[in-house]
């Protein structure tokens, strides 16, 4: 069986007390991870101070909506996708990757047509951004102890998994290096960059169907 490849991605930060440490055991294990911010929390300069250490650390910052109350795709009110993704895409300013990262609120981690509308498709294809998705959430906002068992069960499954783990005060965090180390210990590697099966926009342009994505 092929080595499992594993990509981190830690949502709905910074958070302070949290991603200093998430940071820490990043650097320690020498693995860079992204993180997709929310816009509301980078208006505080302290948490946006930890979003500059991440960049400056070699991490990727990208954008996780300005508030992650409701899908995208659920929303019919005209404007609103564009201000979400706009205005948090002007705080992240310089700290932006160059591909314009964008990950939509899935509601507890489902893929499917609620992701986006099409207001945010043309956002996103007016402003060349790259959409990320996933193939693998383990819930650690639900189950703070019990996710890294279940994450090494679901990065064992795929050839390269595109993990969704949050940088939140919830707990799940302390096991972050338990479960580096045990990806290793079973012969997986970790990089940075994404399975082309979870960006199905790419710097504006669509690189998969996006019908699965897209409200109607």
């Amino acid at each position: 069986m092929p080595r499992p490849e594993v990509t981190l991605t830690f949502d709905n930060g910074p958070e302070p007390g949290v991603t200093e440490q998430v940071l820490a055991v990043l650097k320690q294990a020498n693995v860079s991870a992204t993180f997709f911010v929310l816009g509301s929390k980078l208006a505080d300069p302290g948490r946006r101070r930890l979003a500059r250490q991440a960049h400056a650390e070699g991490h990727w910052i990208g954008n996780h909506t300005m508030t992650h109350r409701t899908p995208l795709g659920s929303v019919a009110e005209p404007g609103v996708a564009r201000t979400e993704i706009l205005d948090t895409e002007a705080l992240i300013g310089a700290l932006a990757h160059p591909d314009r990262l964008f990950r939509p609120f899935g509601g507890g981690g489902e893929l499917g047509p609620h992701l986006l509308n099409q207001e945010a498709l043309e956002v996103l294809t007016a402003g060349k951004m790259t959409c990320v998705l996933w193939n693998a959430v383990p819930r650690d906002w639900a189950d703070p102890d019990g996710w890294a068992e279940v994450a090494l069960a679901q990065c064992l499954a795929h050839r390269h998994t595109l993990l969704v783990l949050h940088d939140l005060p919830t707990g799940a965090m302390r096991h972050l290096g338990a479960f580096i180390a045990s990806v290793l210990q079973h012969g997986g590697v970790f990089r940075q960059d994404f399975p082309p099966e979870c960006v199905p926009i790419r710097r504006g342009e669509a690189v998969a169907s996006l019908e699965p994505y897209v409200s109607a």
